[in-house]
This record gives structure tokens, sequence and C-alpha cells, in this order.
């Protein structure tokens, strides 16, 4: 017996099957191997086709099943993580409207400032545990003002997850979680938020049925079981934003547990059984997967937006023809500290943790006749973890203070030179396993479906791969506050 999980991601689609008896990975792809493109058609705007993932997702899927290392007629139920704070629109006969404006997007900042205003800002933080920001409430009403003729024709909002579920069952819903991480939820009184509704003037039509994360949230069409080869009726089963599902991949799941990621963003996710905030919403709170009315269990979550993007950057610009794998070898060739290279990586849209500013990327103190490429790629991984630790002091200031940080086995955490900088930067150690956001969301379907029991069932046989303690504290202790002052500079 298996479960499929699905992660769309902003750079590619990830799938995998999981066997249930071992809970182990039994095959997994992405596709495209290239990069998707972010469309930017004005600086600090960042667009995909829905249409688009959902072609990948099919591609992906077939992928999958050529490897020839499973049965597809044996999977049972589907899951689907999702790159969190998109909005995707579509009319009665289930047509995109548009492009999704993504997670990184920052046209609707202004917005989401008037509203923090105009609805007060204690207010919201009570409530929403958030500033509406740049979140998808606030990319809903850009949209209603700039395109007013468009908005009337929708007829449900979605997030990118429930998109590729309506197109697996042809159900629209959504969850709790889902919503709060685009601001529509009201944590106090534990519903739509009507404050953030009447604000921006709109519809509560728009949104889907809410249901449970883990529930059936509809079954896989005829047609399309067909040609993905999978058995027509199959659930959809989970549905969770990316960083919440990476933190379920991780077996976080308690008050006090945090997770890490650093894929094309960079997160962490800390677990609190309270109704937490930032002052300033540098870091935000949603609805944790685990949350119900009896236990509102939070995600605090710190987001960098140019992390993967900044590494990315560096590698098609400065060595396109080298793999990732060698980049990392070549980073551990320069010194700690890049031979006084340094890196700020915030090129990739507003910042929540900078109070929702864009700096740009900045690479300083090149010296024409020291540096090398080996000093670049080490000084963008050097300034990312050194991001991660700015976050992570704020995170300090709202009452996070983590024993260790699970991280899964991927994207910077393969190399070496990161994960050991994370660590040492940060002063705090990281347990690494092989789980993905597809796995995750694979296990997720299982305990959607009633496959397992309960969460705990579904993670009876994670192990830790590698466990890593700071080492290097000292020589980043001097040389982190010059890297701050940079930024603080920046500002």
């Amino acid at each position: 017996m298996y479960l499929l999980g699905i992660d769309i991601g902003t750079s590619s689609i990830k799938v995998a099957v999981v066997e249930v008896s071992t809970q182990k990975c039994i095959a997994s792809v992405q596709y495209p191997e290239e990069e998707t493109k972010i469309k930017s058609i004005q600086q600090g705007w960042a667009e995909q086709s829905p249409e688009d993932w959902w072609e990948n997702t099919q591609q992906a899927i077939l992928k999958l099943n050529a490897t020839g290392l499973f049965n597809p007629k044996d999977i049972k139920a589907i899951g689907i993580a999702y790159q969190m704070h998109g909005l995707v629109v579509v009319d009665k006969e289930q047509n995109v409207l548009r492009d999704s404006i993504i997670w990184c997007d920052s046209r609707a900042v202004e917005l989401g400032e008037q509203a923090f205003e105009s609805i007060g800002e204690e207010k919201c933080l009570k409530s929403l545990l958030n500033s509406p920001g740049n979140f998808t409430a606030s990319k809903l009403a850009w949209v209603k003002n700039m395109e007013p003729e468009l908005y009337e024709q929708i007829d449900k909002i979605m997030l990118p997850g429930d998109f590729i579920g309506m197109k697996l069952t042809g159900s629209i819903s959504t969850s709790i979680p889902a919503l709060s991480e685009g601001v529509f939820w009201d944590f106090k009184k534990d519903e739509i938020s009507k404050d953030v509704m009447e604000h921006y003037g709109l519809d509560s039509n728009l949104i889907p049925a809410i249901k449970p994360l883990f529930s059936e949230h509809g079954y896989l069409k005829v047609e399309i079981a067909s040609k993905l080869s999978l058995m027509e009726g199959i659930p959809v089963a989970y549905k969770s934003g990316d960083q919440p599902n990476n933190a379920l991949s991780l077996n976080v799941f308690k008050p006090g547990e945090v997770a890490a990621t650093a894929g094309t963003s960079g997160v962490i996710y800390g677990v609190s059984d309270e109704l937490t905030y930032d002052l300033q919403s540098r870091v935000n709170t949603f609805a944790h997967v685990t949350y119900s009315k009896e236990k509102k269990h939070t995600g605090v979550l710190l987001c960098i937006n140019g992390t993967g993007s900044m590494y990315r950057w560096a590698k098609h610009n400065f060595a396109p023809e080298l793999s990732y794998s060698t980049l990392n070898k070549m980073a551990a060739e320069s010194p700690i500290g890049s031979n006084g290279l340094m890196v700020l990586p915030f090129g990739n849209g507003a910042e929540r943790m900078l109070n929702n500013k864009f700096t740009g990327a900045q690479l300083l103190g090149i010296d024409l006749n020291k540096h090398g490429q080996s000093d670049i790629f080490r000084a963008v991984q050097e300034g990312i973890a050194f991001a991660f630790r700015y976050g992570l002091d704020i995170m300090r200031e709202n009452g996070m203070k983590p024993s260790v940080i699970r991280a899964g086995r991927a994207n910077l955490f393969l190399s070496d030179v990161f994960a050991q900088t994370f660590v040492d930067v940060t002063g705090v150690p990281v347990e690494l396993y092989e789980n993905d956001g597809s796995v995750g969301a694979a296990l997720g379907a299982g305990i959607g479906s009633g496959v397992f029991k309960n969460a705990a069932e579904a993670f009876t046989k994670q192990e830790v791969i590698k466990y890593l303690e700071p080492k290097n504290t000292i020589a980043y202790d001097a040389i982190y506050p010059e890297w701050k002052k940079l930024l603080i500079k920046a500002l």
C-alpha cells in the first residue's frame, strides 16, 4: 500500500511515493528539471501560472510512475503541500482568470499597511496574529481595486494547493490553517475575519467550503485517474502550506518543537500553544496542522525570501555550467568569513522580517585581487546563515528559544558549509532527516485518510541521519556583528 505526496514548489513540482508499512520513500522525482521562472512584470511583482503548476504536476506523476518501482494502482490517498500565500482565482466553470500572485509578490504591501492602521494595530495582532501585510487577503484586495472587471468574474479564491486539489477532484475546499496563512482568520472568534472582509469590501462567498486539514477534500476524477494510471475515487486527504508541512514531515507537532528549511525561501518554524504575535509583524503566526478550537496550536514562522533564490542567482551568473554539489565543494575551499566578502541575500521582494522593506541583494567588500568563485559561493551561504540568525533573534524576542532545530537534508542543507555555518551562527544544534515536503505530504495523506490512526503512528520509524553541534561559534561571533552593521546601514 502506498501514499502519493505532491509538493507545489516555486522552483518545481516534487512528487513522492511512500510505502505505508515502512514509512519510507520508494521513489521521488521533480518536474521540470530546470527551475520554473517567476514572472516579474514590475519590480516587486511575482506571478506564476496555475495551469503550469497543473501541467507540471501531471508530468511529475507520470515521470514518477515510469520509475517502475511501485504499482500506481496501489496508491490509496494523495496529499498536497504548496507554496504559501499565493492567490488563485477561478470562475464558475473553474477556469483560471489570471496568473497567481505568489508569496514573494510585494504589490499589496501598502494596502496591507492601510488595513493594519484602519482596523487597528492592536486588534489585528490580537485577532489575526499578524498585520494583513502582503498576504493573500491583501492580494485579493489589490485585484478588486486594480482589476474590478476580473474580480466580478471570480467564483472562488484558492491557495495553490487548493487549486491542484480542485484539478484532481473537481471539488474546491480550504481549511482553517490555509485561511490563517492568507490572514482571513480571526483567532479570537474562530471564524473568517469580518474586519478583514469588510475593510477590503470582499465577498465572503468567494471563500471555499472549510474542511478539517486532515480529511477527504475530494476524490480523484475518472478522467484524471485514467490519464495518471491511478485508481479513480482515491481521496485527496491532506492539503497544507509548505512550511507547516515541512514541520509535519519532521515530526514537529508539539509546542516548543522547531523546524527549518532552506529552499527558494528560508524558514524557521516553531510550534506554540499560545496565540502569540510579534508587535512589528516581522515574524508571523498561523494555525498549525494540528490546530483545533480545543488545542490552539500555532506555527510561528520566520521567512527569508532570498535564500535558495540567492544561491540560484549566484550559480546562474558566476558558474552556470557547474552543479550545486560542485559549488558546495568550492565554497568549502574558502575560509570562515569568505576572506572578508559579505552578502546581504535580500533580493527577492519585500522582507517581512525587515519590516516589509526591500534592500536588494548586495555583494560587499569585493577585492578584485583576492576574491574568486569559492569566496563568492561561501559568502552567499554565510550571508543566508546570517539572515537566519537575524530572524531567529527576533523569534527569541518573542519567546521562541529552540534547544534543537530539525531540518530535512535537502536544498541548502545538502551543503556541509551551509549546514555547519547555520549551526555555528545560530548557536543551536541541528538534527537532519531524509524526509522532504513531498514525503511529508504523502504521510499527511495517510493521516487524513485514516491509513494511520493518528499523527504519531505516521512517524514511528523516522530516524536522525546526522546531528550537528556548534564548533566555530567564536569565529562567527566576531563576523556576524559586522554583517549586521551592513544590513542596518542598508535599511
